[in-house]
């Protein structure tokens, strides 16, 4: 009875541990303080969920030659992502931050997402990197037909209208808007199989197509709008 008691005790702290840290700040404390110890700090943070954690982690060396680091977290969405992002990508202090992230709203993975909610939330974190100095790449949502965990999911539908709404809000703001989407989707609007194992990861060969696109987004976005370079390290340093 006191093995039981005890490992119930033990499973419901681990749960409530769980539930607390809803948006895992915990998964990048320890590496986001080395980085701001050593003031080393990246040129751009890739910000999103497993595509992103899936990059860095099946393609360091991508990451390490261009200064960039990886904040992905399988399974998130926007809201998990606009909870984590001073941490992960504000207190960081990167040039440019790259936001890949949606699609997982879309799959219902933290309860229904509108297509208003999940735009709402990529705003807000755009206005928190631009309000801190650093400059906003909005990548398109990658093309899905179907998720296979949430086949009832409107993916063709809501991607689109995501997608929409992202590149003219990048416009309108200053933003550089990265589209994947068109470089990615076949026929029928899905991600192509030569890109793909399930329809919604990209493999290698898809990280292939991917990474030329975001190199020139991110020197896009570093050549917009130059600042006074006192007034932008000024800037950087505000903390929300």
């Amino acid at each position: 009875m006191k093995k039981l008691l005890s490992l119930l005790a033990l499973l419901f702290t681990t749960a409530s541990t769980q539930a607390q840290d809803w948006p895992n700040l915990k998964k990048y404390e320890a590496s986001n303080q080395e980085i701001i110890a050593s003031s080393k700090y990246p040129k751009a943070v890739f910000m999103g969920n497993s595509i992103t954690e899936g990059w860095w982690q099946q393609r360091p060396e991508f990451f390490e030659k261009h200064g960039f680091a990886g904040r992905g977290i399988g399974g998130q969405t926007t809201p998990q992502m606009l909870i984590r992002f001073t941490p992960d990508v504000i207190n960081l202090k990167p040039e440019v931050v790259v936001i890949l992230a949606g699609t997982n709203d879309i799959a219902g993975n933290t309860g229904p997402s509108s297509v208003k909610m999940i735009t709402d939330n990529l705003a807000a974190m755009a206005q928190l990197a631009k309000a801190n100095g650093i400059k906003v790449v909005l990548s398109s949502i990658l093309p899905v037909k179907e998720y296979p965990w949430s086949k009832d999911a409107d993916a063709v539908g809501m991607i689109a209208q995501v997608n929409t709404w992202m590149k003219r809000y990048a416009a309108e703001q200053g933003f550089v808007y990265l589209d994947y989407f068109a470089a990615m989707a076949d026929e029928e609007q899905g991600l192509k199989k030569e890109y793909s194992g399930d329809g919604v990861h990209p493999d290698l060969k898809g990280y292939a197509v991917m990474e030329p696109l975001v190199l020139k987004a991110v020197e896009d976005a570093l050549k917009q709008g130059k600042k006074d370079p006192k007034k932008t390290k000024s800037s950087r340093t505000k903390s929300l």
